[in-house]
């Protein structure tokens, strides 16, 4: 890690202007460690273009600065370099993937177990709770004090990523940093209250209907839930409405692995993956050609349906729990 950083470190010091990105559909560290950086940079007097290939959703956009992100791309020669945060795999950039990685040095700050590396600098600790930490940690080797609205932006994403402190990824570093976070000035209340009593009239409905769908299996160890198009129509709320959902099936004490299966359109399935202890579902989650980490994973399929992928991911899960 330290003669990336310090390789990193140089190119951040030579680079006048930055593109800072982070993979599509950006959860709260994802999006609160682009915000945070971008903020980190520009203190240091660096031009900084925050991309998206999404707009914010309306769940992320408390968060300090979300109104910068730009979801067209400028002219890429201008850029001395960028970095990517977040990114499990360069795919995960999105359409934009080839073009994006025609900038040079491209460096790459993640988290991710099952990293499949990318870009010219990565920088990739699977241990951390998010990848907030880490730009955290960049923030002190560059001596920046971080903002108010930065680290903000930090403890959003160390809490969502973490689970609220209660995924096995969280460490008495994630602890410490988010003490830090606090004691800058973040209001823990205010940050709970906003990432998690957030909900509309169409999504609370929602949540209704996906949980009639809750199955169990595997003596209860396994409990899986969907939503289909239809669910989503019927109460005019979309894919970013269902986070955090998965959170309810893995509640019950029986449960080993909890599974979410979503339509995201006809033919086209994403599944999130929550474990307990030391089931690995990374490791399922891979076999399906997805990523993630030992607790938390996912990954997408193609010509298929809700219950055919259910009937797949059973016979591998029953090995797990």
């Amino acid at each position: 890690m330290e003669r990336q950083l310090t390789e990193i470190l140089r190119v951040i010091g030579e680079s006048r202007k930055i593109l800072v990105a982070t993979h599509i559909f950006p959860d709260a560290d994802a999006l609160g460690s682009q915000l945070a950086l971008g903020k980190i940079l520009t203190s240091l007097g660096k031009k900084i273009y925050l991309y998206s290939e999404e707009p914010v959703s309306h769940l992320l956009d408390f968060l300090p600065g979300s109104d910068q992100l730009q979801t067209s791309l400028p002219d890429l020669r201008n850029f001395d370099c960028a970095i990517a945060l977040d990114c499990g795999d360069k795919y995960r950039l999105g359409k934009e993937v080839d073009a994006l990685l025609t900038v040079h040095p491209f460096i790459v700050l993640d988290h991710h177990a099952g990293h499949k590396e990318f870009g010219d600098l990565s920088w990739v600790e699977a241990h951390r709770a998010a990848t907030a930490e880490m730009v955290f940690d960049l923030a002190k080797a560059l001596g920046v004090e971080l903002s108010r609205n930065a680290a903000y932006c930090l403890y959003a994403a160390i809490v969502a990523d973490s689970g609220s402190f209660n995924y096995s990824s969280t460490t008495a570093d994630t602890f410490r940093i988010a003490g830090e976070l606090v004691a800058s000035g973040v209001s823990p209340s205010d940050v709970a209250g906003r990432l998690f009593d957030n909900f509309t009239r169409g999504r609370l409905q929602l949540l209704q209907f996906v949980l009639q769908t809750l199955e169990l299996y595997a003596d209860e160890r396994i409990a899986m839930i969907h939503v289909s198009r239809a669910m989503f129509d019927q109460t005019g709320t979309s894919g970013e409405d269902t986070e955090l959902f998965i959170n309810y099936p893995r509640s019950l004490s029986t449960v080993k692995v909890a599974v979410f299966i979503k339509e995201i359109q006809t033919g086209l399935i994403g599944v999130s993956l929550r474990s307990k202890g030391e089931c690995d579902v990374a490791r399922v989650a891979v076999g399906f050609g997805g990523g993630g980490h030992r607790n938390a994973a996912g990954f997408k399929m193609v010509d298929t349906g809700i219950d055919e992928v259910r009937e797949m991911l059973l016979q591998e899960l029953v090995a797990v729990v």
